[in-house]
Parts: structure tokens; sequence; C-alpha cells
């Protein structure tokens, strides 16, 4: 019996089974955080004794916040409630309808 209501809202949820996770949205703004934290403590601490490393240095701050803006985008689109490309694709076809532009013509 209780096999079956936990496969009844396995296929309500749209196949995205939860167990013990927290919502999804809360890791990524957290992960987000984290690297833009860690990206001003480097960016902060300059090039070191050696300015052979600044190159590399400068790449990996460079990276972890181009990193945190991504995660940061990420966990907005999942807090908001976008979780498949589809839902993407239909909040795009709402925004087009609220402004009053016509439909696209696909090419197929």
């Amino acid at each position: 019996m209780q096999a079956e209501e936990e496969e009844q809202q396995h296929k309500e949820n749209g196949g995205n089974y939860r167990t013990l996770m927290p919502d999804t949205h809360f890791l990524w703004a957290g992960a987000s955080a984290a690297q833009f934290g860690w990206a001003v403590v480097l960016y902060r601490k300059g090039s070191g004794a050696h300015s052979t490393s600044m190159p590399f240095r400068a790449f990996a701050v460079a990276s972890l916040f181009v990193g945190a803006g991504a995660t940061a985008a990420f966990a907005g689109l999942r807090a908001s409630g976008i979780h498949k490309v589809e839902d993407l694709i239909q909040l795009g076809a709402n925004i087009r309808t609220g402004l009053g532009v016509q439909r696209r013509a696909r090419d197929e």
C-alpha cells in the first residue's frame, strides 16, 4: 500500500523523487556564496611570494567569480520553479504573450 502511494507521488511530481534532500536551490545558493567568498579571499591575498604563479592565480580567481555567478543564476532558476528546459520554453512563451509579441513560426 505504501509503495503504491510513493509511486503515485513520484508520478505526480513529474518524476522528481525527493527523499531526504532539502530544496536544491539552497544548496546551489550556498555553493555560489562559498565560491564568491573564496574568490574574494584569494583576490585580497594578491600574487603571493612568487610572481611566477600570478597567471595561474589570476585564472583561478576569475574562474571562481564566473563559477559563483553561474551557480547563483542556476539557484535562481531552481528557486523560481524552473527545473526542465520545457519550463523555460513555457516561461518564454508566456513573456512573449504578455508583451503582445506575435508567435514565431517554426521551421520544421
